[in-house]
């Protein structure tokens, strides 16, 4: 077997010609996921429950020459998920290579402080959301005969990460089995579906969570790699992930989080 031409390798690594829905894409994670995905070649929808910062993502957007649409959307309500992919079918005709589950939340209380409607706008907007979405799309992603789901997870669905978080890693360690789930269930309509697990990454959101207790003092000497992650490092393996390159992937959660999951009991 010869060397594959330049041509061949190239389209491995580029999303040309392919099209994604990005949620919660307006801010943080989600957003360097829709500016790595657009820099690859994709064309790109999002949503955000937010219409002024969405406004303003899609300036920025448009304004670098992204192929990148957005519309308003809450992820907790049935409605609003049938509404939006029924708009990305209309735009796409039919079919969709890329589905990015992004939307997360938490309420940071502990355990037994937690109300009926805490649980469940947590479990909603987290597990529910993803879900449905997922179902929803189906059909979009078989059509393109070269699917890929990638869910946004965290180390809290791997290991116990702070007091307040059981419901939110509750939701996440779900994610991670449907996944592995799904990745069975829907190779055979060609959709792969894979989960990155963030540590602690820069956020408009993580700061405020950061700016309670000494969360940083307690992650950081636990992280090898001695930092919090950027946004942009997680992208880049969301990114990867929706690859033709990575074709032979799925089924898999891998950490973006320095090392800390990994991380036993270390005497420097």
């Amino acid at each position: 077997m010869g060397e594959p031409n330049i041509d061949s390798r190239s389209s491995r690594w580029c999303l040309q010609g392919m099209t994604a829905l990005v949620t919660g894409g307006s801010k943080g994670i989600g957003y360097a996921i829709v500016v790595e995905l657009a820099q690859l070649g994709a064309t790109v929808h999002t949503c955000s429950r937010n219409e002024a910062e969405l406004s303003e993502s899609l300036h920025k957007w448009a304004t670098k020459g992204y192929r990148v649409t957005g519309s308003v959307c809450d992820v907790t309500s049935r409605a609003d998920r049938e509404e939006l992919v029924s708009r990305v079918a209309s735009e796409f005709n039919g079919k969709l290579n890329i589905l990015v589950n992004n939307v997360g939340t938490n309420v940071w209380k502990e355990l037994l402080d937690y109300t009926e409607e805490d649980f469940s706008f947590v479990v909603n907007t987290n597990l529910q959301s993803a879900f449905h979405l997922s179902q929803l799309a189906h059909p979009l992603l078989k059509a393109s005969e070269a699917g890929s789901i990638v869910f946004i997870s965290s180390i809290g669905g791997v290991v116990s990460i702070n007091i307040g978080s059981v419901v939110y890693s509750a939701t996440k360690g779900a994610i991670n089995q449907m996944a592995k789930n799904l990745a069975c269930e829907w190779a055979k309509d060609k959709i792969r579906t894979n989960c990155v697990a963030p540590g602690i990454i820069r956020t408009p959101t993580a700061e405020e969570f950061l700016k309670e207790g000494n969360i940083g003092n307690a992650f950081i000497p636990r992280t090898p790699l001695g930092r919090f992650g950027e946004g942009e490092e997680v992208s880049s393996l969301v990114a990867f992930l929706c690859l033709p390159a990575a074709s032979y992937i799925t089924g898999q959660t891998i950490c973006v989080d320095g090392g800390f999951t990994v991380n036993g009991l270390y005497i420097s």
